[in-house]
């Protein structure tokens, strides 16, 4: 084939028609005018293939039903699959827009989530489970506030006894007096001991506390409870007799290899005495070893007793807005000092300091203190729901990085569609102009249009 650009674009497509052949005849007529002989025939092969497919064409107007399937295929099929395509691929463009917003959003919501919970548990999230486990060294701090904010109100139980014994007729019995908000004088007056001491009334001669290792690399296999010095003898007071070898140690009874001997299995329990002895030895275990405000149900009795007083102080307040009555007067005439030098604004004040510790002791930060403290598999499940936060905010931008990269593509394709749509509209234009003047020449130049859809392309 001569090197004519325009012939190797039209052989280049990817499709030749009748009409593709008749302009390449037309190029070799020029390139090929030298191999014409003197009865107007060209003796070039390429000249004849081409002459040769052009009558093969034109024979029984073959190229005419060709270019019409071609336009038809192409105005009811190929553009609209090309329009299709490009209108898929903004759609999808448009889905991935609206999904990054919502990811960025989510991935947001989960973070601020995060530094919210942190916050809240007073934690600053750069290692959770570290931060969890240091915040129960503060518990200690927190108890002496809460007993000095205890030892506050002294005013407020006396205010609160002095109520009861007037409003039920009774006397000053001291002893009558401690059975109300026990707790509460405990801890004003000794503060928060051991639930030994407030149980039996003397301070322990050793403290074996139970302690919860929390491991803050990596969640321990089961809680490790320190039971103290157990390497000394107890004595139940079971006694043993016969061939038996017993050591301090408890290595157990050597049967040996001679079973002539006798063994005597009679158990000699002396008295009650030495596990009462036992009992009260003097050293604090388990829950004993506890402080009050460490053991969940020392801590729960105090929390009643304020809930007590603060019911109290509500009802008093409630009582106070209409006591300016004659009736009101004469009934705390004969009442104790306490009660009449106490007016409205001074039980507003009392109320203030108790739901003050109230609030302080309930609050959600202490109650997750209280888990933590009390159970290592409840830090990790704190931390694991913390982390998850993190986690989720992680994936909501791997899933925004993946939806953008997506919709990069999805736009890559759509510019690489947009060229071949238009050549197509343009050849079948072309197509649409060849056929009409075909037809037009057979029928003595009259104009002819094809209509329909391909003019709305």
């Amino acid at each position: 084939m001569p090197a004519v650009d325009e012939i190797t674009q039209l052989v280049s497509g990817t499709y030749i028609n009748y009409f593709h052949c008749r302009r390449i005849v037309e190029l070799l007529k020029e390139t090929e005018a030298g191999t014409k002989n003197i009865f107007g025939y060209y003796s070039s092969t390429r000249m004849k293939d081409w002459q040769e497919i052009m009558k093969l064409y034109e024979k029984d107007n073959l190229y005419l039903a060709e270019a019409a399937d071609m336009l038809i295929r192409n105005v009811n099929y190929e553009v609209p699959a090309l329009k299709k395509q490009i209108t898929k691929c903004q759609q999808t463009q448009t889905e991935c827009e609206r999904k990054e917003r919502d990811y960025v959003v989510n991935g947001n919501e989960q973070r601020e989530q995060y530094h919210t919970l942190c916050k809240q548990y007073g934690i600053k999230g750069e290692k959770v489970k570290s931060e969890l486990i240091n915040l129960v060294k503060d518990l200690s701090s927190v108890y002496e506030d809460i007993v000095k904010k205890t030892q506050n109100i002294v005013n407020t139980c006396d205010f609160y006894q002095a109520f009861v014994q007037f409003s039920i007729g009774g006397t000053d019995d001291s002893e009558e007096n401690e059975k109300r908000l026990p707790l509460i004088q405990y801890l004003q007056e000794l503060g928060n001991t051991t639930v030994y001491q407030w149980r039996t009334g003397t301070a322990p001669s050793q403290v074996v506390e139970t302690l919860l290792l929390l491991d803050d690399e990596e969640e321990t296999k089961e809680d490790q409870i320190d039971w103290g010095d157990l390497g000394e003898e107890i004595d139940f007071g079971i006694s043993v007799e016969g061939n038996a070898d017993q050591t301090g140690h408890g290595d157990g009874i050597d049967f040996g290899e001679d079973t002539t001997d006798e063994i005597n299995f009679d158990v000699t329990v002396e008295s009650d005495e030495t596990f009462e002895a036992l009992k009260d030895d003097g050293i604090a275990r388990g829950t004993d070893s506890l402080s009050l405000l460490d053991n969940p149900a020392t801590r729960n009795s105090f929390i009643d007793e304020l809930l007590e007083l603060d019911g109290f102080l509500s009802q008093r307040l409630n009582e106070m807005k209409g006591e300016s009555d004659v009736l009101s007067v004469n009934q705390f005439q004969n009442a104790p000092t306490i009660l009449q030098l106490v007016d409205r604004e001074r039980v507003v004040g009392m109320r203030k300091e108790v739901k003050d510790i109230l609030n302080q002791l309930t609050s959600n930060k202490m109650k997750q203190l209280f888990q933590i403290k009390s159970s290592p598999k409840y830090v990790d499940k704190l931390t694991q729901s913390l982390k998850q936060k993190l986690d989720q905010a992680e994936k909501m931008i791997a899933s925004q990085q993946a939806v953008k990269e997506r919709r990069f593509a999805s736009l890559e394709e759509q510019k690489s569609l947009e060229p071949k749509i238009s050549v197509l509209i343009m050849r079948t234009k072309q197509l649409q102009k060849q056929i009409e003047s075909e037809i037009s020449e057979r029928y003595k130049n009259r104009p002819v249009n094809l209509v329909g859809a391909i003019n709305k392309m």
